[in-house]
Parts: structure tokens; C-alpha cells; sequence
């Protein structure tokens, strides 16, 4: 495989929703091309309908691997699981909706697992649908985690001027802080300093939230969570040379990592996290699984499926552009294979 441009899977994700719109105009930028090598892996009669729909100035180039692929501008190369009718209907949650969008996450999976692709970057899926389609899941990270066989990942969003990464996500706030323990922490920051340092950063300055307001403020607030849980895992990553910070206060903490005192961010539990990158920058918000086995890389736009608007052709594609700039920008180069 070229060690140049990296090639980029795009899973199709729910076609009922705007995936295959929002893919089908990233894809008419120019400028995708000039960073990555773009890989749709999903149904071409869906996307061949997405490109009517938007106007596109493409043509859409079935493959059966990558090595057929074209990748040049005004081509949309794809891989076609041929799962889907072309009359899909847009908006609608469907059982077999719901299975193509989990194949063709499968199909990627396989296809880094091989060293075919170098990354992975998704469209939004709906969970009703996959539920219905037989796949019980939260969401692509645990799919993810589940066909890599991983146990120790995490979600890691990024807007152009932060990046956050989380010790916990889709549990309840009590069930969150429970499950936090001083390895989490550490494994969490070595997750963050190793991913950042293979996109290029020499030495990651790495700060992690407090629990408690203020940190806890030296027990006045909460019951030592900070001592107990997360200063011990910080301690350890800091005798292995990583240069993390805290626990800080996250109420001036997001502040200072978005004027640039610190690279990254380590969130405690959902919200803490995903609240500053919502109101720093949604529409350029990319969602990232970090810490999966052998290297793979996922990236997704940070918004759903929006139903309502899906096949009116006013979806905007800025996220998905962003995310597939980061699958190319944090993709591990595979070396060439015989």
C-alpha cells in the first residue's frame, strides 16, 4: 500500500438519514482529495440517488476492493454491499436500514484489519434502527470495540480549537463517577499522549478535569474523588514521561485548552466533555474512537441522522468533511505489503 495519501473508509451509516447526501457533497471538494484517498462503503443505488438529489457533479465508480479504485475528484469510489433498494425511503427508522449500516462498518473494519484502508471515518447511524436490524448497541464505538476485540478505548471529540477525551460516556452520572478508577485515568491519558504524538505532536500536553467543582478544592467538595480516582493515574503516566496536568477545575479548564495551554483534554463523564466542544464549534465537531486494536483510527461528524431533513438536500457537509480530514490526519501508515 502507497505510504503517500491515506486511504479513508466512509461507512454510509442509516441510509434513511443524511448520510449518503452529506458524503456525496464532502466528496465534491476538491480539497478532500488533495489530503486522503476516499473509500465509500456502503449501497452505490443509495448513493447514486444522493448524487440526483444534490446535484453533484460526480460519477459514481463501483469497486469490489480498493486496489480498483480511481481516487480522483469527480469520482466517487465505493464499494457496493448491494443491501438496500434504491427506494429506501428517507426518514423512516427500518430493520434492514439498520443491519446495512452495521455491514458496512463490519466491511470497513475487515478491510483495515487488512491493511487495506488506513482509517475509518462513519455517518451518522440511528440506534432505533439498528436495535431493529438485530445489533444491540449504544452506538459505532461499541461496535467498534466489539470487532476489534478491545477493551481499553475511548471517545475523543475534537473541534478546530480543543480536543477532549473521556474517562467515561453513555452511562448516568453515578454509575459514571463509580467506574472511574486511578487506571482508567492512566490508561485514558497514555490513549490521548500516544494518539496526538503519532498525528505529529512531539510532546502532548495532556490535562484532566476534576470530578468535584473546583477539583474538589482540597475535600471541601465531594469525598477525596480526585485523590482517589484520578491522581494516582496521573502520577503513573507522569513517571512514564508523559507530560499530563491536574486534576484542574474544569469550569476554567476548557478556557485555557482552547487558548492553547494544553493539547487535550481528559473529560470525567459525558457531559463535562461534550458540552464545551458543542459550544466551541458542532458544525466542525468530529467524534474520534481512539485505543482500538491494531492501530485503527475512527472518525465520525459529531450530529445524527436528522431524519427530518434527510433527501432535501439542505444538510451541510462541513462535519463530514472535517472527519474525514482527521481519519487522514490520524490514520496509521501501513507498510507496503507484498
Amino acid at each position: 500500500m502507497s505510504k503517500t495519501k491515506p486511504i479513508v473508509g466512509i461507512t454510509m451509516g442509516d441510509a434513511a438519514g443524511i448520510g449518503p447526501e452529506i458524503i456525496v457533497k464532502a466528496l465534491s471538494h476538491s480539497t478532500v482529495y488533495e489530503e486522503c484517498r476516499p473509500l465509500v462503503i456502503g449501497d452505490a443505488k443509495i448513493i447514486e440517488k444522493a448524487v440526483r438529489i444534490t446535484g453533484a457533479s460526480v460519477k459514481v465508480n463501483v469497486v469490489s476492493e480498493p486496489a480498483q479504485a480511481q481516487f480522483s475528484h469527480g469520482t466517487v469510489d465505493i464499494i457496493d454491499l448491494d443491501l438496500l433498494p434504491e427506494d429506501t425511503a428517507f426518514g423512516e427508522v427500518a430493520a434492514v436500514v439498520g443491519d446495512a449500516a452495521y455491514q458496512y462498518l463490519a466491511k470497513a473494519v475487515s478491510l483495515a484489519q487488512a491493511h487495506e484502508i488506513n482509517s475509518i471515518c462513519t455517518a451518522p447511524l440511528n440506534k432505533e434502527a439498528l436495535h431493529k436490524g438485530g445489533h444491540l448497541y449504544p452506538g459505532h464505538t461499541e461496535i467498534l470495540a466489539t470487532l476489534t476485540d478491545t477493551e481499553d478505548y475511548s471517545m475523543m471529540l475534537t473541534t478546530p480549537n480543543l480536543r477532549v477525551i473521556h474517562l467515561t460516556t453513555h452511562v448516568g452520572l453515578i454509575k459514571a463517577i463509580e467506574s472511574i478508577t486511578p487506571e482508567r485515568t492512566y490508561k485514558v491519558v497514555k490513549l490521548a499522549h500516544e494518539t496526538l504524538k503519532n498525528a505529529g505532536i512531539e510532546t502532548p500536553r495532556v490535562a484532566v478535569c476534576g470530578i468535584n467543582p473546583h477539583a474538589g478544592e482540597n475535600g471541601l467538595f465531594g469525598y477525596g474523588e480526585e485523590e482517589e480516582k484520578l491522581l494516582p493515574g496521573i502520577q503513573q503516566a507522569q513517571k512514564e514521561g508523559i507530560h499530563v496536568e491536574g486534576p484542574y477545575p474544569a469550569d476554567t479548564l476548557f478556557f485555557r485548552a482552547g487558548r492553547g495551554d494544553f493539547d487535550i483534554v481528559v473529560a470525567c463523564y459525558h457531559d463535562q466533555g461534550h458540552a464545551p466542544i458543542k459550544v466551541m464549534g458542532i458544525e466542525e465537531g468530529v467524534n474520534i474512537t481512539v485505543g482500538l486494536k491494531g492501530g485503527i483510527i475512527r472518525t465520525s461528524v459529531d450530529h445524527g441522522t436528522a431524519f427530518d431533513i434527510a433527501g432535501k438536500n439542505i444538510a451541510d457537509e462541513k462535519s463530514m468533511i472535517v472527519a474525514i480530514q482527521s481519519a487522514s490526519e490520524l490514520a496509521p501508515i501501513w507498510e507496503e505489503e507484498n
